[in-house]
C-alpha cells in the first residue's frame, strides 16, 4: 500500500494475531488504524478492547492529535496499556501531503513537544518520536517520563526501531534514517532467477526432489502359537 491510511481494524487484528502465534517472549503493540480511535475516547477504548481481546496483544499504539491525552488517559484508566505515537505522523500524510521531518521550525516544535508532555501526563508506558530534528529528540526524552523509542529520531532516545524490510534491504528506496544492515532483495531476486532457469531447463526438480515408487513385500498370514489348522 502506497500508505497506512487504508488499513482497516481488521487488517490490524488479523496482523496481531499472526505475530501471536510466533512470539514468545516479546512484547507485542498492536497500532491502532486510522479512523479507529480519533471519534471520540469512547470509541478508541472499544476498538483497543476488541484489538487486545481478538489478538492476545499486551498494547496498543496511537498517533497524537489534539484530543489524545484525554483518550489516552480514558483507555489506561479502564485497562488498556497504550503507547504513544509523535513526530512524523504516518496516518496524517494526507494533511502533510508527504512524508516529513517534524520540529523543524519552533512552532512545531513546541506541538510536537507538547503532544509528548500529553501522552506521558495521560499514562502512556512509552512514547515512538519519528522523523524529527535532532536535537527535539533528547529535549523530548529529558521532559517526559516513558521511555521514547526512536525512529529517525536521535541515538539519545531511550531505545530505536528499525522496519525489519528496511533492516535487511528488501526494498529499492528507504527513508534517510534507515541504515541498511543487509542487501536480501539481491539476494532473493539472485535465487528467484536461478529457481526460474532452472525449472525452464528441465533441472527442476531433480531426482533428490521427488519421491520413489516403494515396493513392499507381500505380507505373509501369521500363524498364532497352538494353532492347529493348516
Amino acid at each position: 500500500m502506497a500508505n497506512t491510511v487504508g488499513v482497516t481494524l481488521e487488517m490490524m487484528i488479523l496482523h496481531g494475531q499472526a505475530v501471536m502465534r510466533g512470539s514468545q517472549h516479546a512484547m507485542v503493540v498492536v497500532d491502532m488504524p486510522f479512523g479507529s480511535y480519533e471519534v471520540s475516547k469512547e470509541v478508541a477504548f472499544d476498538n483497543a478492547a476488541r484489538i487486545l481481546k481478538q489478538t492476545g496483544a499486551q498494547a496498543v499504539k496511537l498517533e497524537a492529535g489534539p484530543s489524545i491525552g484525554e483518550t489516552i488517559a480514558f483507555m489506561v484508566e479502564r485497562g488498556i496499556p497504550v503507547m504513544g505515537h509523535v513526530g512524523l505522523r504516518p496516518q496524517a500524510v494526507n494533511v502533510d501531503g508527504k512524508f516529513k521531518a517534524k520540529g523543524r521550525t519552533t512552532e512545531e516544535r513546541k506541538r510536537v513537544l507538547a503532544e509528548a508532555r500529553a501522552a506521558d501526563e495521560a499514562g502512556a508506558f512509552a512514547i515512538v518520536v519519528e522523523g524529527v530534528d535532532e536535537t527535539l529528540a533528547p529535549e523530548i526524552t529529558a521532559a517526559v517520563s516513558a521511555p521514547t523509542i526512536g525512529i529517525g529520531a536521535s541515538a539519545q532516545c531511550d531505545g530505536q526501531i528499525l522496519v525489519t524490510d528496511d533492516l535487511l534491504g528488501l526494498f529499492d528506496w528507504t527513508p534517510k534514517f534507515v541504515r541498511r544492515y543487509a542487501n536480501l532483495k539481491a539476494v532473493i531476486e539472485t535465487a528467484a532467477a536461478e529457481y526460474a532457469a532452472d525449472v525452464r531447463n528441465r533441472r527442476f526438480p531433480a531426482a533428490a526432489e521427488t519421491y520413489d515408487l516403494r515396493v513392499n513385500a507381500a505380507r505373509q498370514p501369521r500363524v498364532a502359537q497352538g494353532d492347529k489348522r493348516g
